[in-house]
């Protein structure tokens, strides 16, 4: 299916990817892990103008896990580095396509001159009307459960929408689409409140290889799904 079917097609409002397979793909090549991330960072900025221009509303990274930070320290500080690189050189010509950019995550975690540039980014971009970027950071399902539990605790009435409204997508739309690459097929403690009722699609590709073709596969997969909700499908 080519980008102007899709384009008429049903979309998701809202995508959330895991980007999987960076380290794998160099080693494939024989290259070092690094060069594997550097190349997912091509593949990311490629992603997110082939949203943009598809009219998905709102794209959401799983670009650094809580867990992540389990990694050997060189493989993290060349991941925190890129993470800064990309602030510094993509924030005006994402500012100028119109994408808002939105954080989610531990920032405490960061040195402070990365939580200031992440601050920086959404001020300057907080007025944008097109895509909302959201990049998942130091982020774990559970601790968005655990820190949602702990604020709604103080609310006079607790239910569904009080507790959604104190995890860290807070004023998205839900997910509709969950596109995980590199094989694996589990969230990996991502979004666990708000992938109740998301579609689900693993493929193989590596996330360096995961191009707009790539993305226009998984939407037109997403376009034949029937969204139940629990509800009996149409004819039954």
């Amino acid at each position: 299916m080519s980008a102007s079917q899709v384009s008429n097609a049903r979309l998701p409002r809202h995508v959330v990817v895991v980007m999987d397979g960076n380290g794998r793909w160099a080693k494939r090549r024989g290259m070092p892990r690094n060069l594997g991330h550097r190349q997912g960072q091509k593949a990311t900025r490629a992603i997110v103008e082939a949203c943009a221009q598809r009219g998905i509303e709102a794209l959401t990274l799983f670009a650094f896990s809580s867990e992540n930070w389990n990694r050997p320290p060189a493989e993290v500080g060349t991941l925190l580095a890129l993470f800064l690189e990309s602030l510094h050189t993509e924030l005006a010509e994402l500012h100028a396509q119109g994408v808002r950019l939105r954080f989610i995550g531990q920032r405490e975690a960061f040195a402070v001159e990365l939580v200031a540039q992440m601050h920086s980014a959404e001020q300057i971009t907080i007025a944008n009307r097109g895509l909302t970027l959201v990049i998942a950071l130091s982020y774990g399902g559970r601790w968005d459960l655990l820190q949602a539990a702990r604020a709604v605790a103080a609310e006079p009435v607790i239910d569904e929408a009080t507790f959604a409204r104190h995890l860290a997508l807070d004023g998205l739309p839900e997910p509709d689409l969950f596109i995980r690459t590199g094989g694996e097929q589990r969230l990996s403690n991502f979004l666990l409140w708000d992938l109740a009722y998301t579609e689900l699609y693993f493929t193989a590709t590596l996330w360096p290889d995961f191009d707009g073709a790539a993305l226009d596969g998984a939407l037109a997969w997403f376009g034949t799904r029937e969204r139940r909700f629990g509800q009996v499908a149409a004819g039954a």
